[in-house]
């Protein structure tokens, strides 16, 4: 991979804790970040439907259809767990967060032929922190899937959520071709500031057996 070979980048993406954004500011994120995931969902669907409608043969619309059908309705529930903040003020990390690894992997990772595996530690955080690490951990799963596997058998990403030393560990790893430059754009923005309104720090590298992005969280934080 050019600039890269085995050396590692700690510098793909870092954060450093920093205090909660205001109220507007925050709600201002939360609703930048839906529509950069709407964006993304209609890229990836757009893909899909291009991708089947190439292979269709004669007699085989229905089937395409159905496929098309059961992505639309694994989106609807991807977004229900990313939207459905609930009514308890803290919710089950494992609970949450494998429904979370279950709907994006159906929803995005199989269709693409990418694996997904999940080690989800138990525990509680308030439910306005566990939302907000969806919105970052499918951020990061969609980044890879989108640029990790270029031409890649055997694709698998992996996340992991556990508790140590005082704090949650969320990471998303791919063994895909490491990325070439730092998080840019939109979706760093949006990362960055998703991180700052949970007090929450980030670090990330990469190299020629994939990338992987660790969100650390106070596991006390509210």
């Amino acid at each position: 991979m050019p600039g890269i070979g085995t050396r590692l980048k700690s510098d793909l993406v870092q954060s450093h804790l920093a205090a909660d954004l205001g109220d507007q500011a925050d709600w201002d994120l939360v609703l930048r970040e839906s529509h950069h995931r709407m964006k993304n969902t209609l890229t990836l669907l757009g893909a899909s439907v291009r991708r089947d409608l190439m292979r269709v043969r004669p007699g085989e619309v229905s089937a395409a259809v159905d496929r098309f059908e059961r992505r639309l309705v694994a989106f609807g529930k991807l977004y229900q767990v990313l939207s459905d903040d609930g009514d308890l003020p803290a919710v089950s990390v494992a609970t949450f967060f494998e429904a979370l690894c279950g709907a994006v992997s159906e929803a995005i990772l199989e269709p693409a032929g990418i694996r997904c595996e999940a080690a989800i530690q138990d525990g509680m955080l308030p439910a306005s922190q566990c939302h907000r690490l969806a919105l970052m951990l499918t951020e990061l799963i969609t980044n890879a899937a989108k640029h990790a596997f270029p031409a890649k058998n055997d694709a698998l990403i992996r996340v992991d959520v556990l508790q140590r030393d005082g704090c949650w560990f969320c990471t998303v790893a791919d063994n895909g071709i490491g990325a070439t430059g730092p998080l840019q754009g939109t979706g760093r923005r949006i990362l960055d500031g998703l991180a700052r309104s949970i007090q929450a720090r980030m670090h990330g590298e990469t190299g020629k057996n994939g990338t992987r992005v660790t969100i650390a969280i106070p596991a006390l934080a509210g």
